[in-house]
């Protein structure tokens, strides 16, 4: 998004995380709390999942580290105890798993404290935790660790207090906070000592994370791991903590490729499904349902691969699927390099599917992208100080245009031309900076690209349609593996090849059934 990252030196306070405004962008999160659109063009109705039968009743305390704060009755009349994590987390704290047992946050909950004491926190497979407000939330600071790795038969569940109730509605986002996770690997548009950071070797290039109030993020260790997740869901968050400043889904900022981050599903984030700034972590088997921002936002150099990402918009919103890079400091180093295999990106007509900015390497494998409007709309620059399609070497850390494999495009147009800008950020009518027909030619320089081809993808029990159909699998697959060691090779495109791909199955919620209405059933 556009000027995501401000230019603060105010890093002080990190332990007295409040909630305050950081930033500004060009896509403001609609209004706080429970936020319910208009009803959405009717479809038909799925078969509804049963109701899980309840298990038995509350425990009768909490494990240590939490506050035994009551109990708490779901939307499927389970009476559990509700035991709150709060305050700042030092040392080592299990979130186990146990019977009739279900965990809450209390405002911003940080693990350890940046540049002081630090913490690790542990989350077993099958926990299930809420917030009740946009100020709940999960913040790891730099230095410390989260492991929260479920499994695909008992995945975690980070959810909302409405959610747990049984109101939350296939229009409800932003009823929480979300998950912030800050680490110490590179990142451009440092707040000090100017924007670059050539090679990512500053040991000052650091900067504060939109959401929380003076949250650093950034350094000067590309290995640097914050910990693993696998197999979470983190279901109805995301929250504009003021105008244009949000809390995503998931925000990755400065994370360190010892990072283990796949098995991942965000669902009906008011903003980002995830946001990486700056960092080189890599992730695999990436879902993302009903998100109303952008699905993947990427910026501040982040350098990372990605494989098997599905992300289906919101209905009748949502904005690009994905974003790549914030314009105002297009040059500062490192250049952002994402690379991305095996994507299923649909838009409901937010706005086009994919949209990468100046100041930004993008290699685009495998991929299928379908929407109503356009499919691809590459910026140079919002000033022209930048040219993303410049030729490899023509510039600090430029490895050239846009790079297209085995690429199926259907929508409306395939490409969108955009313009230089004023001074206010506004098109310079007759003033493109890029045209349709240079976007083309970088895409035909590819192999195995397809335009303007129909799209065929399938619906599961859910109404979401994501599975490759005759036409995607008519595409001669690229070998990825050629252009990033993390890629697996495959025989498809896309990230769901067909109905006998288990991939998401299991561990997902809303894309084989319409289940994440449902309050997660308490163990």
């Amino acid at each position: 998004m556009l000027n995501k990252q401000i230019r603060s030196v105010l890093f002080a306070g990190v332990a007295a995380l409040a909630v305050t405004a950081c930033g500004a962008d060009d896509v403001a999160s609609p209004g706080e709390g429970v936020i319910v659109l208009p009803a959405p063009t009717p479809t038909p109705t799925p078969t509804p999942t049963p109701t899980p039968t309840p298990t038995g009743g509350p425990a009768a305390d909490c494990p240590t580290g939490t506050a035994n704060v009551g109990t708490i009755t779901t939307g499927t009349s389970q009476v559990v105890r509700n035991c709150q994590v709060s305050g700042v987390i030092t040392g080592n704290l299990v979130v186990p798993k146990r019977d009739g047992t279900i965990y809450s946050l209390s405002g911003g909950v940080q693990v350890g404290v940046d540049g002081g004491t630090s913490g690790i926190l542990t989350i077993e497979p099958g926990v299930v935790l809420f917030g009740s407000s946009g100020g709940d939330f999960l913040l790891v600071n730099r230095g410390s660790q989260i492991f929260a790795e479920g499994t695909a038969s008992a995945p975690i569940i980070m959810t909302s207090r409405q959610n747990i109730l049984g109101d939350s509605t296939d229009n409800s986002i932003g009823q929480w906070g979300g998950v912030v996770i800050l680490g110490r690997a590179p990142i451009s548009d440092c707040s000090t000592g100017g924007a670059s950071n050539p090679n990512g070797a500053r040991t000052d290039c650091e900067a504060i994370v939109e959401g929380p109030a003076n949250a650093v993020y950034g350094g000067a260790l590309p290995a640097d791991s914050s910990g693993r997740l696998s197999y979470v869901q983190v279901r109805y968050p995301g929250f504009e903590v003021s105008p244009g400043n949000e809390l995503n889904g998931i925000t990755l900022a400065g994370v360190g490729s010892g990072t283990f981050f796949q098995n991942i599903q965000v669902h009906n984030s008011s903003d980002d499904g995830v946001e990486w700034f700056g960092g080189r972590v890599n992730g695999k088997n990436l879902a993302f349902t009903g998100i109303d921002d952008d699905s993947v936002d990427s910026d501040s150099g982040f350098q990372g691969a990605n494989q098997f990402v599905l992300a289906v918009q919101r209905a009748g919103g949502g904005d690009k699927v994905m974003e790549a890079d914030s314009n105002g400091d297009e040059d500062a180093e490192p250049r952002q390099r994402h690379k991305l295999a095996n994507i299923t990106f649909v838009s409901n007509g937010g706005d086009e599917v994919i949209h990468l900015r100046g100041g930004g390497d993008y290699e685009i494998y495998n991929a299928v992208l379908t929407g109503p409007d356009q499919c691809i709309n590459i910026d140079v620059g919002a000033f022209g100080e930048d040219s993303t399609i410049q030729a490899a070497g023509a510039g600090p850390d430029e490895n050239g245009p846009p790079v297209f494999e085995s690429t199926f495009l259907s929508c409306g147009t395939p490409f969108k031309a955009d313009f230089f800008k004023d001074a206010n950020g506004n098109n310079i009518p007759g003033q493109p900076n890029i045209t349709e027909a240079q976007i083309r030619t970088i895409f035909t320089a590819g192999t195995n690209n397809t335009e303007a081809g129909t799209s065929t993808l399938t619906t599961s029990a859910s109404t979401l349609a994501f599975i490759n159909g005759a036409n995607e699998n008519a595409v001669t697959p690229f070998a990825a593996s050629g252009a990033d060691p993390f890629f697996e090779d495959v025989n498809y495109i896309g990230a769901v090849k067909d109905a006998n791909d288990t991939r998401f199955q299991g561990w997902t919620c809303g894309l084989y059934a319409n289940d994440c209405l449902v309050a997660p059933t308490i163990g």
